[in-house]
């Protein structure tokens, strides 16, 4: 019964380990220092994973992969600039691509689309530009998941259902760095025509959202899935 939907496992924070069929990749794996992660499953997590996708290059998305790709001999799939400078300096495989574009790998494709944030690494304490924020368009078959990374609302979003259509949302909700609970209902109203949302970026501290009340309340006509970590479902 489960052979045509997407398996999804939230990682806490934004991390998520998606999926379809035998093709298994993790999204922004943050485990490391990761309050909602419990750090002994991190290799039960990381097993069987084909490639990893990262949004962008914030220490509280990106900050395992490295580890993960050269212990795994996994890709890190992302921005262009970002995977350029992780291939020469860190010696890992990388599939740099940019925003419009289409990757196929395994039984997905992946378009990468705008997202409203920055992106940036530190070395020696030192800021270094890691290339444009991104949001995903994640399609398996005729379903089509929106991963937003890390954003605001923006006018593009009606562009990004025009064209994509996704029934599912995995919506950066938490504040402060992002959009809250109220910022992403009004995305879900406006631009979107979700049967399904998957908040996020949320819980991790105190400054950030605690619960999807909100969401919930303010979109009583569509599934609201608040994640546990490390607890599988199905889409």
């Amino acid at each position: 019964m489960t052979d045509n939907l997407v398996k999804i496992t939230w990682l806490g924070h934004s991390g998520f380990k998606i999926q379809y069929k035998d093709t298994v990749f993790l999204i922004d794996p943050w485990f490391t220092g990761n309050p909602m992660f419990p750090i002994d499953e991190r290799n039960n997590v990381v097993e069987g994973c084909d490639f990893i996708l990262l949004s962008h290059a914030h220490l509280d998305h990106s900050a395992d992969s490295i580890e993960i790709a050269k212990e795994k001999d996994l890709p890190i799939v992302g921005i262009y600039d970002l995977m350029q400078f992780y291939e020469r300096s860190q010696k890992v495989k990388t599939t740099g691509f940019n925003k419009g574009g289409t990757i196929s790998l395994g039984k997905v494709s992946i378009t990468m689309v705008s997202a409203s944030h920055s992106s940036s690494f530190q070395i020696d304490g030192k800021p270094y530009y890691g290339g444009s924020e991104a949001g995903y368009m994640i399609s398996a078959q005729e379903k089509t998941i929106y991963f937003s990374g890390d954003t605001d609302v923006m006018a593009d979003m009606g562009i990004l259902n025009d064209l994509h259509s996704p029934e599912i949302g995995i919506l950066c909700c938490g504040g402060h760095f992002t959009m809250d609970m109220k910022r992403a209902a009004y995305a879900a109203e406006k631009f979107f025509n979700f049967s399904t949302i998957i908040p996020c970026h949320y819980k991790t501290f105190p400054i950030l959202e605690q619960n999807a009340t909100f969401l919930i309340e303010r979109l009583p006509n569509i599934k609201i899935i608040e994640p546990e970590v490390l607890t599988p479902f199905f889409v």
